[in-house]
């Protein structure tokens, strides 16, 4: 169906930038893939568009049939850098970082640089999967080992900001990247969280910041 979608998702009305992504197992930060779990990455022109066209459009109903379990996020670009597929997907509503924000990162990893980038991923999965703050965290990837996306949703963009700034494996992984130069792209993007629909392994994974059970 993953692959089916390529032809169906550029016929949905009001799409824009689209990617079809795999996860890995685990929390997706493996390069094992999982094949219970793909990802759809879309834009839309306004919210009630996003919801409307998830909801109704043929290919989106096609998946919520089959799926044992959905949950969709809405999201709002609040910061964009780089590129993704050499354009720029978001276009920022320059609004303020204020409440739960998301935080996706996308790089394509050199081959040459492939090896020494996985080494490193399981020791930052550990460290994010033990942050009391984050709320939600995924790997998923359109090519198993060379394109890679982390997505994360955290409280506010203070607890955000302790996460990246700690001297853990992620920020010796950030340093090492750019001391390797082992991205040829790479692309890093926050979001305001909108809304959300569906469930995750039967739950609401923001409901801790909204202080729901």
């Amino acid at each position: 169906m993953m692959g089916f979608a390529r032809l169906s998702l550029p016929r949905v009305d009001g799409i824009g930038f689209w990617k079809l992504c795999g996860s890995g197992t685990g929390e997706g930060f493996t390069p094992v893939p999982n094949t219970a779990v793909y990802a759809i990455l879309a834009t839309w022109p306004d919210l009630e568009t996003a919801r409307k066209q998830t909801r109704d459009a043929a290919i989106f109903r096609r998946y919520e049939r089959r799926a044992i379990e959905a949950w969709s996020v809405f999201l709002g670009p609040t910061s964009v850098r780089g590129n993704w597929s050499g354009v720029v997907p978001f276009q920022s509503d320059h609004h303020q970082d204020t409440g739960a924000l998301a935080a996706l990162t996308r790089a394509t990893v050199r081959p040459s640089a492939a090896l020494r980038f996985w080494r490193r991923v399981p020791d930052i999965s550990a460290v994010i999967g033990h942050d009391p703050n984050v709320a939600f965290k995924i790997g998923i990837g359109e090519v198993p080992l060379l394109h890679q996306i982390t997505f994360s949703i955290w409280p506010d963009a203070d607890a955000m900001a302790a996460f990246a700034r700690h001297d853990g494996p992620h920020a010796r992984a950030i340093r090492a990247v750019r001391d390797g130069n082992w991205f040829r792209e790479e692309l890093y993007a926050r979001f305001r969280v909108l809304d959300t629909r569906g469930t995750w392994n039967g739950g609401q994974p923001l409901a801790k910041l909204s202080g729901q059970t």
